[in-house]
């Protein structure tokens, strides 16, 4: 599994949240509420009289007075960038929650996942986060789970979900689910779709071919190609050979959907709706392509996510990655379980599946009992050279 399929590739007012959602509290987004100004690049946080907690370290806690939390991110080699940010996204989290009784250790699965994860379990950790590719997922709950240690994973992949692993990642279905929803909502019944060849344009087709039928609308179209410009254009050009459609789903990143949009306006409709997913989330371009105007893709808010960005960037001086967002929320939903968690003992995994949810940068969140997130997402239209929020995220699933 790429990278990319993992996804390296969002905030409501918490106050009218708090009597539905079990969170940590109004510590766990002191920064973020508190903020009236923001931080200039490069300048050190605002230091305080809170004790700090322990950092994320790379050898064996001392002490057994703490939780002892093993992060398992590639830190070394070519996705070292996205696994450093997701570590410091975690140190940032234990800062803001104050999180004192947490001790988080690092592992550099670019050295050797199965390696990294016998350390983790050997060094004592009751809770594993990460790690990051859905293989390393499947070889690291190998060796949690004989020991009884739950894993939250910064996958996307719902097929390595359960049995003590939980998905933190966006799950692309929901984003189609809801994204099809919104059309469906605005007189769409006529559906096509441009899927690339393997396993995310499967699935993404699976999802459309099932959501459209619940919905009472009509597929009249699916072809795939195989992400370059002759395959783009074959495949368009057949998109319209069973009839017209209203929407069209380009299920792939910002970058192809650039690459595909004027195919599609060429060959199969210059009218129709296009549609994406939330791997557009990430795609700075996007808002700049002409032939994208107009077009509808769902994923969770921004809002939060972009006043952390701020305070990272004044902290570690560069921006964070997207994907970083699951470090932090991956602290903040510790900490909350942490509040009655004994030192030492298993990590208590039924609270996972709290039906009230959890809140983080990403917005609403939950864990199903087959261990894939469910997340409250919004939908977005691009406009010229900006994003318009079209349908908010709901306040609660």
């Amino acid at each position: 599994m790429t990278v990319m399929a993992d996804k390296l590739h969002q905030g409501q007012d918490q106050t009218k949240k708090r009597g539905f959602l079990k969170w940590t509290g109004a510590t766990a987004f002191v920064f973020l509420a508190g903020c009236s100004t923001v931080v200039p690049r490069g300048a050190e946080p605002p230091k305080t009289a809170t004790p700090t907690p322990p950092p994320v370290t790379t050898g064996l806690p001392d002490d057994q007075k703490h939780h002892r939390i093993a992060l398992l991110v590639p830190l070394s080699g070519k996705n070292a960038g996205v696994g450093q940010s997701l570590a410091n996204a975690t140190t940032m989290a234990l800062l803001d929650t104050k999180a004192a009784n947490i001790r988080m250790t690092s592992y550099d699965t670019a050295k050797g996942v199965t390696a990294a994860a016998q350390s983790a379990i050997r060094d004592g950790n009751k809770l594993i986060i990460g790690p990051l590719l859905s293989d390393n997922v499947v070889a690291t709950a190998n060796i949690a789970r004989p020991a009884g240690v739950p894993i939250l994973s910064f996958s996307n992949d719902s097929g390595v979900a359960g049995n003590n692993v939980f998905i933190l990642g966006h799950i692309p279905s929901q984003s189609i689910n809801r994204v099809v929803d919104y059309a469906k909502a605005k007189g769409m019944t006529r559906f096509a779709a441009l899927v690339p060849n393997g396993v995310y344009g499967q699935r993404a087709s699976s999802t459309l071919l099932r959501r459209v039928k619940d919905v009472g609308g009509t597929v009249v179209s699916i072809q795939t190609f195989n992400r370059d410009s002759r395959s783009i254009e074959s495949a368009t050009k057949k998109l319209s050979q069973n009839g017209d459609f209203e929407a069209v789903l380009l299920a792939d990143n910002g970058n192809m959907a650039i690459k595909a949009a004027p195919y599609i306006r060429k060959n199969a409709s210059s009218s129709a709706k296009i549609l994406g997913t939330d791997l557009w989330n990430t795609s700075s371009k996007l808002a700049g392509s002409v032939s994208m105007r107009g077009a509808l893709f769902a994923s969770v808010s921004d809002g939060l996510y972009k006043q952390y960005a701020n305070k990272y960037r004044a902290r570690y001086g560069r921006a964070p990655f997207r994907l970083s967002s699951l470090g932090y929320d991956s602290v903040l939903l510790t900490v909350k379980v942490a509040r009655n968690w004994k030192v030492g003992s298993p990590f208590p995994i039924n609270q996972l599946t709290d039906s009230g949810g959890f809140i983080g940068l990403d917005g609403v969140f939950r864990f199903k009992r087959n261990g894939i997130s469910e997340r409250a997402l919004e939908v977005q239209e691009i406009r010229n050279g900006s994003f318009a929020v079209v349908d908010p995220a709901p306040k609660a699933l």
